[in-house]
């Protein structure tokens, strides 16, 4: 089963927009919509497990499928780590905390459980379900970083971002050097890409008075939406392509 995207630079483009998307349709919810972050987090998680079990019982990569399950995780992890941090008073730094020993513990059992970590190889239930548990937490983990970074650390919004941005870029520069393993770096690319998108997203929202631009949550999300559709339409379209390249691989005279 070839169920989880090719890792590419769409792939992480997309990545950084549906995180960012996340930021703001959850503070949407919690907010703007005074839902507030423990039915907002009961909501979305719902909409999380909603939009997982789906996934799980296909049998082929689906795009629109796929971003849904990553943006529930981002709006999930939005309104969570919001409740732990200031509804139930855990702070910035404590709420990080537990949600990165909650990540160790999950690839803990996952190393302990014999399956790859590459994210290229997963093909069995328990595999695909380690990897969105680690997805959750890790997009859950990046709001509480973000959140520290743009209002804890001094760094502001777009300091946050930028801070953030250069981490990333040398992540990438690891790559390309060589040494490191990709799949290491694939995870650690992944779980700063959501601070990235807590610190863009709350950039782009929260009024000048805060540092931010001022778009608001609602015309924040609408152009962040747009631009994640227009994104998993390319990627649509691109299917036929990538099932031609698949069987070629699995063909006799390819091997």
């Amino acid at each position: 089963m070839n169920k989880l995207p090719q890792i590419t630079l769409a792939f992480w483009i997309m990545k950084i927009a549906a995180t960012t998307l996340g930021e703001t349709a959850g503070d949407l919810l919690a907010q703007t919509m005074a839902v507030g972050y423990l039915v907002s987090s009961v909501i979305l998680v719902g909409l999380f497990l909603a939009s997982l079990v789906t996934q799980l019982r296909v049998r082929a990569f689906h795009p629109v499928l796929y971003w849904s399950v990553i943006l529930s995780t981002s709006t999930a992890g939005t309104t969570v780590s919001d409740f732990m941090n200031r509804t139930a008073g855990l702070g910035y730094a404590k709420g990080a905390l537990v949600l990165i020993t909650a990540l160790a513990v999950v690839f803990a059992v996952w190393k302990r459980s014999g399956h790859s970590f590459d994210v290229q190889s997963i093909g069995t239930l328990r595999g695909e379900l380690l990897y969105w548990a680690a997805i959750l937490i890790s997009n859950t983990l990046g709001t509480s970083l973000g959140d520290f970074l743009a209002d804890s650390s001094g760094l502001g919004y777009s300091g946050g971002a930028l801070l953030v941005g250069g981490a990333l870029a040398l992540i990438v520069a690891a790559k390309y050097a060589g040494g490191i393993s990709d799949t290491l770096l694939f995870w650690m690319a992944f779980v700063l890409t959501r601070p990235l998108g807590a610190t863009v997203g709350d950039f782009l929202s929260k009024p000048g008075a805060k540092g931010g631009l001022g778009y608001g949550t609602v015309g924040s999300s609408a152009v962040l939406l747009a631009v994640l559709a227009v994104l998993i339409v390319r990627t649509v379209r691109q299917q036929p392509k990538r099932g031609a390249v698949e069987e070629e691989r699995k063909s006799p005279a390819a091997v």
